[in-house]
């Protein structure tokens, strides 16, 4: 019988720079994001390389004793490597470090370097379903390779550098060159390809408009505070749950259950993250397109993060750039059972409730919690509700069903000509029904 061939773990270590400005804290949570960032991507973090600096090292990023206490720690662990321990593969960088910097720190260390931002685009690129999350995703790694096709060519050597000039430009042109070229025409088909997307989206857009008012959800927040559970739990839909970060990148969107009226729509959105490169948040400015559409946000925060805080702050930046800073939003502190027990949780809510009046501290995982963020949000959307009387005449029953859809019935009465209902609702829809009444009396 063959035997079954076990893949070795990918193994890295973690290499961060901690400047003046920033402080400890601050620090400390970017390196175990960068930890979390890695377990998504599959590898484990064996070590993590720390060290104080004024500024980076323009050479390799980080300081000539802590690279070599690297290279030492990387190849003592190869020297000690047994057949079931998989040998130090990557080493990751709290940082975007320039094309030279990572080449010069590779050479160093003996074996791949990766940057956050490189980390985060593989990311992007494994999990994106969409054609237009790939389309984006696919700009944003081309985008941040461009720059370092010269570093590429370099580890390359003379050789690759020139190609022939027949039927190209000149005496010739340089691999380089043609690629950059490639790039560039790549990414200009690629732009072409979202711009039709969004037209056609736009098109889809307008027609769910015309069937129903207006009345959207967008979740939003950090990434991993668990925005898709609290989807899944407000909705009654399977979606995705992973405890990784950025497990969602595509839009998804169902509707509040149990339904209300008016009917009202959820959208799960991709999660935000310190530090994620411009690009990034300009390529997928279409993903938070259902953010810019909503009627409310729900900003959900992880309540057993001891940064929280920060998740705040990085939420309100991404929100502010896509302009989606004036909507309404209700915060929800997610999570709470995470805290500790009872006592802890009871304290951490007073706490939260003091500080940010009107949030909902709550469990996605609690039914009486979820109802009650099911409340609010109805009560959101019926605070402008009108009352009025619709009446429909015999012949026209068949219309009944669509009261019933569109508005809540307060009261029914009926005499010889019709009935006659009390309803709640909302100013547009109270209108379209009348007149669509009207036309079969």
């Amino acid at each position: 019988m063959r035997k079954e061939i076990q893949e070795k773990p990918k193994r890295a270590v973690v290499a961060a720079v901690q400047l003046p400005s920033v402080t400890d804290i601050e620090f400390e949570a970017s390196v175990t994001e960068l930890r979390e960032l890695a377990k998504t991507l599959g590898f484990e973090v064996v070590h993590t390389f720390m060290q104080k600096r004024s500024g980076f090292d323009s050479t390799a990023y980080l300081g000539v004793g802590k690279r070599q206490e690297i290279h030492q720690y990387v190849n003592d662990e190869l020297e000690a490597d047994e057949s079931d321990t998989a040998p130090i593969e990557a080493i990751l960088v709290d940082h975007e470090i320039s094309p030279s910097q990572a080449r010069n720190l590779e050479k160093e260390i003996g074996c791949e370097v990766m940057d956050r931002t490189m980390v985060i685009l593989e990311i992007f690129h494994r999990n994106a379903r969409s054609p237009a999350a790939r389309a984006q995703v696919e700009i944003a790694r081309l985008g941040y390779m461009a720059p370092r096709l010269r570093e590429m060519a370099k580890l390359a050597g003379p050789q690759g550098r020139q190609r022939s000039g027949v039927g190209g430009r000149g005496a010739g042109e340089s691999h380089t060159e043609l690629d950059r070229r490639k790039i560039r025409d790549r990414i200009a088909e690629l732009q072409l390809e979202i711009v039709a997307m969004d037209a056609e989206r736009q098109t889809q857009r307008a027609r769910r408009q015309e069937r129903r008012s207006n009345a959207s959800v967008a979740l939003v927040g950090y990434t991993n505070a668990g925005k898709s559970t609290l989807m899944r739990a407000l909705t009654g839909s399977e979606v995705l749950v992973a405890n990784k970060l950025f497990a969602t990148l595509d839009t998804t969107v169902r509707a509040l259950h149990p339904e209300s009226v008016p009917r009202i729509l959820v959208s799960d959105t991709v999660g935000f993250i310190k530090n994620l490169p411009h690009g990034l948040v300009a390529s997928f400015k279409s993903t938070l397109d259902e953010a810019l559409d909503a009627s409310l946000l729900l900003h959900v925060i992880d309540a057993s993060d001891p940064g929280f805080e920060r998740q705040i702050e990085v939420t309100n930046e991404v929100l502010n750039e896509i302009g989606a800073q004036d909507l309404p939003r209700i915060r929800i502190f997610n999570k709470i059972d995470y805290v500790g027990d009872a006592a802890a949780q009871a304290e951490c809510e007073a706490a939260l409730s003091a500080k940010y009046p009107s949030c909902i501290v709550m469990s996605a995982r609690r039914p009486d919690d979820v109802a009650k963020l099911h409340k609010a949000i109805v009560d959101f959307f019926q605070q402008d509700l009108i009352e009025d009387e619709l009446f429909l005449p015999w012949s026209a029953q068949q219309l009944r069903s669509e009261i019933y859809a569109n508005c809540k019935v307060l009261e029914e009465r009926a005499d010889e000509e019709g009935a006659y209902f009390k309803v709640s609702g909302e100013t547009s829809v109270l209108k379209d029904l009348r007149e669509k009444f009207d036309q079969v009396r």
